[in-house]
C-alpha cells in the first residue's frame, strides 16, 4: 500500500487568506529551525503567528502537512533558480555547467539554514517521505529536460531515472555539507565529483 501524499486541507484563494497562510509557513520555518521537529507544535506556530489555532487547522491538518508544504516551497524556489540559471548560461559544455550549477545551489543551502531543517523533518514518517519523494520527482522532471541537450546519447527513460538520482544525491549531499562540524566546500567538491562521474558513466553506457 502506498503512503498518503500530504497536502494542505485547502489553499487560499483570497489575498487575506494568502497572507495568513504565508505567515503560518514563515513562522513554522523559523520555529522548526529554532527548536527542531520533535519540539515543533501547531499550537506554538499559531501562538507565534498571533492567529487562532482554528485558523491553522483550516489549512493544515497537522505538523507533518506543514513541513511537507515547506519542502514543496523550497523545491519550487530551486526550480525557479534552475530555470533562471539555465537561461543565463546556454552551453553544451555540461561539465562546466554542472560545476557552476552545484556552486549556485550550494550557496542556497548556506544562505538558508532552514532548508536542512525542513529536509530532515520530511524524513520523519512514511507519509512525509513519500510526499517529499514526489516533490523530488517533479523537480527531477525539470532537471531531465535540462540534461536532454547536454547528454544526447542517453535514452529518454534512462535520463529520467538519472535525473531523479542526481536530485536525490544533490539534496542529500547539500544537507550533509551544512551540518555542524562539516567542511562545506570539501563536501561540495566531492558532490561535483560524484555527479560528474555518474553523468559520464551514463553517457558511455
Amino acid at each position: 500500500m502506498s503512503a498518503e501524499i500530504l497536502e494542505p486541507r485547502r489553499r487560499p484563494t483570497q489575498e487575506r487568506s494568502q497572507r495568513k497562510f504565508d505567515l503560518l509557513l514563515q513562522v513554522s520555518r523559523e520555529l522548526l529551525l529554532e527548536v527542531g521537529f520533535e519540539s515543533f507544535t501547531c499550537e506554538e506556530v499559531a501562538h507565534r503567528a498571533d492567529l487562532p489555532i482554528g485558523t491553522l487547522y483550516q489549512f493544515f491538518a497537522n505538523k507533518y502537512v506543514i513541513v511537507c508544504e515547506l519542502d514543496r516551497r523550497d523545491a519550487v524556489a530551486v526550480r525557479e533558480e534552475l530555470a533562471e540559471f539555465v537561461g543565463e548560461i546556454p552551453t553544451l559544455d555540461w561539465l562546466r555547467f554542472l560545476d557552476r550549477l552545484v556552486d549556485h545551489m550550494a550557496a542556497l543551502w548556506v544562505d538558508d539554514p532552514s532548508r536542512r531543517a525542513v529536509w530532515h523533518a520530511v524524513q520523519s514518517t512514511p507519509a512525509t517521505r513519500a510526499t517529499a519523494a514526489l516533490t523530488e520527482r517533479e523537480f527531477a522532471a525539470e532537471v531531465s529536460k535540462v540534461l536532454a541537450p547536454l547528454t544526447p546519447g542517453t535514452p529518454r527513460e534512462r535520463r529520467r531515472i538519472m535525473a531523479e538520482v542526481l536530485v536525490h544525491v544533490t539534496y542529500s549531499m547539500l544537507n550533509f555539507s551544512v551540518r555542524d562540524g562539516q567542511g562545506h566546500s570539501e563536501a561540495v567538491i566531492e558532490l561535483k565529483r560524484l555527479l560528474a562521474a555518474y553523468l559520464l558513466a551514463g553517457e558511455q553506457a
